[in-house]
């Protein structure tokens, strides 16, 4: 089957992780998940921690944890600037699993010099990168 393509792009702070040709991305918007395909209508939208799911012009399916960023569609090209971005098979589990157990003893500490809401989100994107690396 044969699928028309638009430019990606995805951008961290420290690096370019994608730059090519895709025929579907599905991001997590803040307001719920929403895919892209060729031709798509103008957009600027806020992503949260989640998966975004590329489907490249070879038709195979990758897929990257997220800890949020912005997307931008305009005249069939995608931007994704994130504050973080790993592939599947770039997520380190023992790392990941480590910044879980540290957010799960920062949030049952229940210290009051402990930022919470840090440590709730810190704990989201650790389990996230363990479900995107099939360990959740």
């Amino acid at each position: 089957m044969y699928e028309k393509s638009f430019r990606l792009d995805i951008i961290t702070p420290t690096r370019v992780v994608f730059q090519g040709g895709a025929t579907s991305v599905s991001a997590p918007g803040i307001a719920g998940s929403f895919q892209i395909l060729y031709n798509h209508a103008p957009l600027l939208s806020a992503i949260g921690i989640g998966i975004i799911r590329i489907r490249d012009t070879e038709g195979l399916e990758v897929r990257y944890s997220t800890g949020g960023g912005f997307v931008e569609v305009k005249d069939n090209a995608v931007v994704v600037l994130a504050e973080s971005v790993e592939r599947e098979d770039e997520i380190l589990i023992q790392r990941a699993e480590a910044a879980r157990a540290r957010a799960l003893q920062r949030i049952e500490s229940r210290k009051a010099d402990i930022d919470h809401e840090r440590a709730r989100a810190a704990l989201l994107r650790a389990m996230n990168r363990l479900k995107v690396a099939g360990k959740l």
